[in-house]
């Protein structure tokens, strides 16, 4: 009897850990969710597990309380909404923003499975030339639908080729390809589409930055 015990034992004991396998992922890393909420509505966000650092670090910002009352401070309709910069919190609405940061930049992390379609989170930088991305500032992609004769020129800039998926993506749901290899992308909006494109419809001034202040608060929920 002491056998049989032994073997429903570790039977239950595999099972438990395939079963937490599975939730992690083919990765084996826990999948991460956070929720965007602004005045337009809310957006949830997964972060991918091929993006490490910067999942890490978003999910770090998140934690701290970072993001909450910053704006979307560039916001360019059938492009993207860009956030993140801890100056526009408290700037006055005459203020360019864009400038701010936290001190330190993320190495850039490139996955050519990861491209820029629409809804995806990817990470602002300056032109230096390792294209280490912003500590902090994020943009989330709205872009627009693509030919194959413009992915065909945008492949011919990258010296890599879109597979089928890929290409159908661009050219049914849309994105910003001419972007991919260049800023990383480490996540994706998975409910609350909708917002993005009521973000980016709203009235901006010279700058980009819309007249009417969009805040965000950012948690983590998974």
């Amino acid at each position: 009897m002491k056998k049989i015990f032994a073997i429903i034992a570790l039977s239950l004991i595999t099972i438990t850990a395939v079963q937490a396998q599975q939730a992690k992922g083919q990765s084996g890393e826990k999948e991460r969710i956070v929720e965007i909420s602004t005045s337009y509505g809310k957006m949830k966000i997964k972060l991918y597990n091929q993006t490490p650092k910067h999942r890490d670090n978003f999910i770090k910002l998140a934690s701290e309380g970072f993001y909450n009352d910053l704006l979307f401070h560039r916001v360019i309709n059938g492009f993207m909404i860009q956030g993140g910069d801890p100056n526009s919190k408290t700037a006055g609405a005459d203020v360019q923003l864009g400038a701010g940061d936290v001190g330190y930049k993320v190495p850039g992390e490139f996955d050519k499975s990861l491209i820029h379609k629409k809804g995806t989170l990817c990470a602002a930088r300056d032109g230096n030339p390792e294209k280490a991305s912003s500590g902090c500032q994020f943009y989330i992609v709205q872009g627009k639908t693509h030919t194959d004769a413009e992915l065909d020129q945008m492949e011919q800039r990258m010296g890599s080729k879109y597979t089928p998926e890929q290409r159908n993506i661009y050219k049914t749901i849309g994105g910003t390809p001419f972007l991919d290899q260049n800023y990383t992308v480490y996540g994706e909006v998975i409910e609350g589409m909708d917002v993005i494109d009521k973000i980016a419809a709203v009235k901006t001034k010279p700058g980009d930055r819309p007249v009417e202040n969009v805040k965000m608060q950012v948690k983590v929920i998974k």
